[in-house]
């Protein structure tokens, strides 16, 4: 736990160090749990959002993209059921005055459990090494056995007190296990209480003209009102998708660890539309398809894992969460849904208008079910960056920080230098820029030292290094250097844009889904 916090640091620090995310307003001590993106995080943000594009909708002919409002007709919220149950049950600590989501107090005590379990896997498999099988041991070992139990039974009772909206329950389940705050040590806990999440805002020319209004706390339901516009301009035809990326805000009242929970975050979000009764055999596709699309940025299979939901939404009738493994966890990183009818029907009932598709195939009308995708680009953001983030101890004795991200989402592809400031090679390496920069976002640096440069472009998590020296300016080639192997090879000017390209280049990445 202790080596994940230290991780957790220095995620925090090197963000800010190397200009990715800054505290928000910091120069007045900053506002909790808003941040800014600074000159490298927008385009590592805007890197993530357009390889999610990409791929869901540049590569998919039934799938199609909209950039709904902020700002919706209040009644949207009404028939969505964020008005009425948008809420997190919260729970103060007396001690550290500290207030905590009840849920979440229990998953990480419920979380804890199961890493004991992990731990006890991990050394029997160092133990009986090709001989071990996890199966038998999980169903025969007295201390797995024992507290997988627990787990079970603090499922079950979490589900019921969630489904139940049975507060005092939600209190005495802490109590029972023993929680404590993670502050104070302190067991001494109030009541649970809701809290609903959306911000409230007026629009008007005057405070007696004004309407209530809200600022969306999902994207979702900017393509629900949208879909047979949609649908008919665009003249789709079932199955097919809408898909989304902007804005939501949520009055997180525990918001924490850094941008994973903001009150303003960005979502991605795709709507799938389908036949009624076929929503399974998507929703298990999309799940399957969803898991290619992180796996092909390479951060390790390891590192993701499906979870169940014990709790179903009003609105779902099946759902998965792709969980990360970030420095503190396995946490939600997307969320695939099957969302039923709920939706479109709830609509057509407050607006009176008909939200249905005529299948011309069957000769009649139907209001189709939705299967969601949805992940926040700021966790994705949050996911890379802390994955790519590494200290190597180098063959010299010597130590690097690296940031090794996926090539295809670096925000600078390369970094050009001139061996000196002078003889004109700042003018070769200058050239280079201007000749790259239409096809890739490079960057020129002639301070300090060599060796210096590319410390400071690997910290910063630029996959190649270009040098251009005195021989450049007779045989036309520059060095240029790897990141992530530290090789360093002489190659021909003319062919830097193909080497780069072929690092860099979203096909070639995009294409590991297919493999």
């Amino acid at each position: 736990m202790a080596k994940q916090e230290d991780q957790f640091k220095k995620v925090l620090s090197h963000a800010k160090e190397y200009g990715y995310v800054f505290q928000s307003s910091e120069i007045y001590d900053g506002l909790s749990a808003v941040y800014d993106y600074a000159q490298n995080g927008v385009e590592l943000k805007k890197n993530i959002r357009e390889y999610w594009w990409k791929a869901m909708v540049q590569m998919h002919e039934n799938i199609v993209g909209i950039d709904a409002s902020i700002l919706m007709h209040p009644t949207t919220w009404k028939a969505s059921g964020h008005v009425d149950a948008f809420n997190d049950p919260l729970i103060d600590n007396k001690d550290s005055k500290k207030r905590y989501r009840a849920d979440v107090l229990v998953e990480d005590f419920r979380e804890k459990i199961n890493e004991k379990i992990q731990k006890d896997i991990t050394k029997a498999k160092k133990r009986f090494g090709d001989a071990f099988n996890e199966e038998e041991f999980r169903a025969t070992n007295q201390n797995v056995l024992r507290r997988q139990k627990q787990i079970d039974e603090i499922t079950v009772e979490l589900t019921r007190v969630q489904e139940e909206s049975d507060l005092a329950g939600f209190k005495q389940l802490i109590e029972d296990l023993g929680i404590n705050c993670p502050v104070s040590g302190s067991k001494n806990w109030t009541e649970v209480k809701q809290f609903n999440l959306m911000f409230g805002t007026q629009i008007g020319a005057s405070a007696e003209s004004s309407t209530q209004v809200y600022l969306r706390p999902e994207t979702a339901q900017g393509i629900f009102v949208n879909f047979l516009n949609v649908q008919k301009t665009g003249r789709m035809k079932i199955p097919f998708g809408i898909a989304q990326t902007g804005k939501a805000f949520r009055n997180e009242i525990v918001a924490r660890q850094f941008i994973f929970r903001m009150r303003e975050f960005e979502q991605m979000e795709m709507q799938f539309f389908v036949k009624p009764g076929t929503q399974k055999q998507w929703y298990d596709s999309w799940k399957e398809t969803r898991l290619k699309w992180h796996l092909s940025l390479g951060m390790g299979a390891e590192n993701y894992r499906f979870h169940d939901h014990d709790k179903l939404a009003h609105y779902a009738d099946a759902a998965a969460d792709i969980e990360f493994n970030f420095p503190f966890g396995f946490k939600e990183l997307e969320g695939i849904h099957s969302r039923t009818d709920f939706d479109l029907k709830a609509h057509e009932e407050y607006s009176g208008k008909k939200l249905q598709y005529f299948d011309h195939e069957e000769n009649k009308s139907y209001v189709p079910y939705v299967v969601e995708t949805s992940i926040g680009l700021d966790r994705m953001f949050l996911a890379v960056f802390s994955k790519a983030l590494q200290e190597e101890a180098l063959d010299n004795g010597t130590s690097r920080t690296v940031l090794k991200l996926p090539a295809v989402l670096a925000p600078y592809k390369a970094a050009i230098f001139p061996l000196v400031k002078k003889d004109g090679l700042p003018e070769v390496a200058k050239q280079i820029v201007a000749d790259l920069k239409w096809d890739f976002n490079v960057f020129y640096d002639e301070k300090d030292a060599v060796g210096k440069r590319y410390r400071r472009q690997d910290a910063a998590g630029t996959p190649f290094c270009i040098t251009v020296d005195h021989d450049s300016l007779e045989d036309q080639s520059v060095t240029i250097r790897h990141r992530d192997t530290m090789e360093q090879k002489r190659v021909a000017i003319a062919d830097l844009k193909d080497i780069i390209k072929a690092e860099v280049d979203v096909k070639t990445w995009l294409q590991k889904m297919e493999a």
